[in-house]
Parts: structure tokens; C-alpha cells; sequence
């Protein structure tokens, strides 16, 4: 038996009750649910967001956020594995409210399972075209990133660091720590 997907509006979206380790999206009206991602996928967000966060707190740029909403249309929210913030926007943020407006300057998505290429490009885009600057896809079995921009898609391998001179001058992160734990 098919069954059909769940449209809601934003105002539904809120009301959801919390599920313990479940992640809510909100596509374009549609209800997405994430469930029980993996030890792998939780470490290699923690090394990131960390060393992110690290950098960040360090200069006062902004903030990085691990799994946080971002409304980014009428009709969409999603929740980046970590996400980083400006200054600017950072100070803009109600922090006693369930999701921020607008999106963030990176989002940073850790490819899962279930993800499937179509979803992830049109997540890509829907985080760009809400005014994000780049967006980073994990790719752990390839042991890749993909750096994606309005106008450009740039591929790192390892041994190559990952770096976001834009957003993050100064900022490098070697692949062998994000997918190993190694240095």
C-alpha cells in the first residue's frame, strides 16, 4: 500500500512534538523525517562543528551551530549537520525561538544512507538561493567534500585540507581529522 506523502505549513511544522532522534525537514511543504543516523555520521559532524567552532569563538566571526532549524522559505526548513553564522546575522537571532529566519553563510551536510544525490542538490540550492555563501557535502565512503558556491562546485580529496577562505580566513581542516579522528 502507498502512502501519501505528509504536506504541512510552517505554522504545522511548529507544532510537531519532539521525537527522540528524529530530525524534522520541511521541503517545500513537505514533512521529511531523518531517523537514527550513525556513529560515523555523529563524529565526523562533532570534528567539524569542533574545529569550526573552535576557529570561530577564537576570532569572534560569528557562530556555529550543530542541528539547528533555518527557515528559508514559506514553505521550507532545514537543519544543517553544522551551520555557521555571522556576526551580523548571529546578533539579528532570537535564541528563545525554535527556528532562525533566513539562511545560514555554510551549511555543512554529512551525507547519510538515506540521503539520495536528488535530495542533497535540491537542498544545496534551496540553502543557496536563501542567501547561503557556500554549503559543504560530506561524503564519508568517498572520503570527499564537496565545496558549493552560486557560482561553482570545487571538489576536496584527501590528503587536500579543506579551507573556506571567504568565510573563514585562516580556517583549514585536514580530511585524514574529519574522517579518522587522526591528525
Amino acid at each position: 500500500m502507498a502512502t501519501t506523502p505528509t504536506k504541512l505549513s510552517f505554522e504545522e511544522f511548529q507544532q510537531l512534538p519532539e521525537r527522540e532522534g528524529a530530525i524534522y525537514e520541511l521541503d517545500e511543504g513537505l514533512l521529511l523525517i531523518e531517523e537514527h543516523l550513525t556513529l560515523r555520521h555523529n563524529l565526523i559532524r562533532q570534528r567539524i562543528a569542533f574545529n569550526m567552532m573552535e576557529f570561530v569563538d577564537s576570532r569572534k566571526l560569528g557562530m556555529v551551530l550543530e542541528e539547528t532549524d533555518f527557515h528559508l522559505a514559506a514553505d521550507t526548513v532545514r537543519n544543517p549537520d553544522v551551520s555557521f553564522l555571522s556576526s551580523e546575522h548571529a546578533a539579528m537571532i532570537d535564541l528563545d525561538r525554535p527556528s532562525i529566519e533566513g539562511a545560514p553563510a555554510l551549511a555543512v551536510e554529512v551525507i547519510s544512507p538515506s540521503n539520495s544525490a536528488e535530495d542533497m542538490a535540491k537542498k544545496t540550492q534551496q540553502y543557496l538561493r536563501a542567501g547561503s555563501t557556500a554549503v559543504w557535502i560530506v561524503y564519508p565512503k568517498l572520503r570527499m567534500v564537496e565545496v558549493h558556491s552560486t557560482s561553482r562546485v570545487n571538489r576536496v580529496r584527501e590528503p587536500e585540507v579543506l579551507t573556506e577562505p571567504t568565510l573563514l580566513p585562516g580556517f583549514s581542516l585536514s580530511l585524514a581529522y574529519v574522517f579518522d579522528g587522526k591528525e
